[in-house]
């Protein structure tokens, strides 16, 4: 397999294909570096979800820039367990089917997946 050196946090295409759901307890209202309750709605009962990632085309509130170009995430350090465990193992060049999934919305290359 050839060396990528995409980084999980580089396009944003998953910050604009997915809808982004977590438990309350992950606002910042219930612990400490939590997600800001302004960038959340009440999804039903005890889960959250991202403001702007149940659009007909998501676009989490959180993300900043254009995806593919240049983006970022404006809570990085509080975001949602969702956030944290997407793309977990890109960091050492192993990409998921639903990253390549994000990334061709938005005209993107895929990426390499290990069968």
């Amino acid at each position: 397999m050839a060396a990528y050196s995409v980084s999980c946090t580089e396009c944003g295409a998953c910050c604009a294909a997915f809808r982004v759901s977590f438990h309350r307890s992950e606002l910042a209202s219930a612990t400490a570096g939590g997600v800001p309750p302004q960038m959340a709605v009440v999804e039903i009962g005890n889960t959250m979800r991202m403001c702007g990632t149940d659009e007909s085309s998501p676009r989490c509130v959180a993300l900043q820039g254009v995806v593919g170009e240049a983006v970022s995430c404006g809570i990085y350090a509080q975001r949602p367990s969702p956030c944290r465990e997407f793309g977990a193992l890109a960091q050492i060049g192993i990409y998921e089917r639903a990253c390549n999934r994000a990334r061709a919305m938005h005209g993107l290359p895929a990426l390499p997946v290990d069968d």
